[in-house]
């Protein structure tokens, strides 16, 4: 059973940077795609980025485009989220979700993720 957890969240000023990791327990990560979501108080959740478990494709929401980038370490069993020139906006419980989906190139923060950790907290504020 895979687990996932994140961690690297906090508060910080606007410009400011972060690095997301999402660990998994359990299972290795390479036959998975891995999504990172944020979701802000009173809104939906909404798809960030997500990675293809092979090939290295990546997609990003257009308000992230450029300041964000996902990337994984499948030895190490993480997929990271380095969050730069963030803003107010930006402020949410970032979580990350995997679907099992060998040798897919390409990804979409539509899939039918299957496994979510818990999230973690970014706060952007002066």
């Amino acid at each position: 059973q895979l687990q996932l957890v994140e961690s690297g969240g906090g508060l910080v000023q606007p410009g400011g940077s972060l690095r997301l990791s999402c660990a998994a327990s359990g299972v290795t990560l390479e036959n998975y795609v891995i999504g990172w979501f944020r979701q802000a108080p009173g809104k939906e959740r909404e798809g960030v980025s997500c990675i293809s478990s092979a090939g290295g494709g990546t997609k990003y929401t257009e308000s992230v485009e450029g300041r964000f980038t996902i990337s994984r370490d499948n030895a190490k069993k993480a997929v990271y989220l380095q969050i730069n020139g963030l803003k107010p906006e930006d402020t949410a419980v970032y979580s990350c979700g995997a679907l099992w989906s060998p040798s897919l190139s390409v990804c979409t923060m539509l899939l039918p993720f299957q496994y979510w950790g818990q999230g973690t907290q970014v706060t952007v504020t002066s």
